[in-house]
């Protein structure tokens, strides 16, 4: 079984979920963790909580949302559950709402739940597989999504839709790390991270380059031993000016977008 499988509390699925706002969105995620018996309510309020204070920075690819909040004692098991929404809403984010699927992630530290991430990641940015689960019809189905999707199936050319531009202004010499950054360091810094490591792999690069994910406190202490930061809009506003470049990306699960960053700020 896949990680997802494991993490996906039995039960917390709705296809067809009801909201009218984005925090109507959050909660209705929430409130199936808490009847699976996997976090008290106070977790709910901390996620939306957290979009309150750092904006639609969840809204991490065209109409999905990853919610979570940090680690605390409201979470009595690491879980995740799943909401496809009848009718998308509007979270504030300039270029990926609306949102139509809200996955909520509860963990209980910041490690157990890696793996489960990268899946996530990959199914997002899996031109197949996101289209299912615009179309699952039952929680079966959706756990057989989770489970059979096929890696090998090309995500994007990277090389072909981000040619090498020249020369820019903001390249840098590389330190050899990279920070992903989100507000809490564990959550859509990870799918992030995933997108990256792809990227760089395909380059060759990935012996080279070390990628880490982290939240807004610690990259702006250690955002001199990278290179650069790559995070949304919303937490680089936050970040301001951390001494080395940081750059937005709007789809965490586009390696074509994530190319052409990279080839800007390595001027390849």
């Amino acid at each position: 079984m896949s990680m997802l499988n494991e993490l996906l509390a039995k039960g917390a699925v709705d296809l067809h979920g009801r909201a009218s706002t984005w925090e109507e969105a959050i909660r209705a995620a929430g409130h199936l963790l808490e009847d699976a018996g996997t976090i008290a309510p106070a977790y709910t309020d901390a996620m939306v909580q957290s979009i309150r204070d750092n904006g639609p920075y969840i809204v991490v690819a065209p109409g999905f949302a990853f919610a979570h909040a940090r680690p605390s004692e409201s979470v009595l098991k690491t879980s995740i559950s799943w909401v496809r929404l009848d009718t998308p809403v509007e979270f504030g984010h300039k270029s990926n709402d609306p949102v139509s699927l809200v996955v909520a992630l509860a963990a209980q530290d910041s490690t157990a739940h890696i793996n489960a991430m990268k899946e996530l990641a990959s199914i997002l940015g899996h031109p197949t597989a996101r289209a299912k689960l615009d179309t699952v019809g039952s929680e079966e189905e959706l756990r057989a999504v989770l489970l059979g999707v096929d890696k090998r199936e090309s995500r994007g050319d990277t090389a072909a839709t981000a040619a090498a531009t020249g020369h820019h202004a903001d390249s840098v010499a590389s330190k050899g790390k990279i920070l992903t950054v989100c507000g809490n360091g564990l959550g859509t810094s990870l799918f992030l991270k995933n997108t990256l490591e792809q990227v760089l792999d395909e380059w060759g690069w990935g012996k080279y380059l070390s990628v880490e994910a982290t939240d807004t406190i610690s990259a702006k202490g250690r955002a001199k031993e990278a290179d650069f930061l790559l995070t949304s809009g919303e937490i680089a506003a936050t970040l301001g000016d951390v001494g080395v470049p940081v750059h937005v990306i709007e789809d965490f699960t586009s390696m074509p977008e994530i190319d052409s960053a990279l080839r800007e700020l390595y001027d390849v």
